[in-house]
Parts: C-alpha cells; structure tokens; sequence
C-alpha cells in the first residue's frame, strides 16, 4: 500500500484544490496498481510555512508562487490569441 507525500507551500493550495490533487494522485496510482487498491492508497498534502522552502538560494511565498501561476496563464492566454489568429 503506497503513501504519498505531496509538499506544497502554504496558503497556495486551497481546500478544493487540494482534494483534487489527493483524488487525482490517487486515480494515477489506482491505474498503475490496480482498483482493488484504492482503499489503501493514502497521500497526504504536506504544507510548509512560506519563507521556509528554497530554490536556487530564494525564499518562495505564496504570493511568489501565485505570480508564477498567473504569468503562466498570461503566457497560455497570449498562446491561445495566437492560435486563433
């Protein structure tokens, strides 16, 4: 029976959010391993306080991780634009 460790700064995530991702981890192992099971997969989100969790030497907070998402989603917006174009 698979545990899972899913870590994710705080305040990123909300609830809904998070159970997706439990769900959805749990459906990927489901496939991989079979449905019977299912009932033993466990994942656990993980959340570490912002300012806690490092790359390259810089602190990441939430709000730094939400700046990300949304140059992303600026990025994908502009892709689309182009697209249609």
């Amino acid at each position: 029976m698979p545990l899972i460790d899913v870590h994710v700064i705080k305040n990123v995530f909300n609830q809904t959010q998070k159970q997706r991702i439990i769900k959805d981890i749990t459906d990927a192992m489901v496939a991989i391993e079979g449905e019977a099971l299912r009932g033993v997969t466990w994942v656990r989100i993980r959340e570490t306080n912002e300012g806690d969790w490092a790359i390259g030497g810089q602190a990441l907070t939430a709000g730094a991780v939400h700046s990300l998402r949304d140059q992303g989603s600026a990025a994908n917006s502009d892709d689309q634009t182009h697209q249609v174009a």
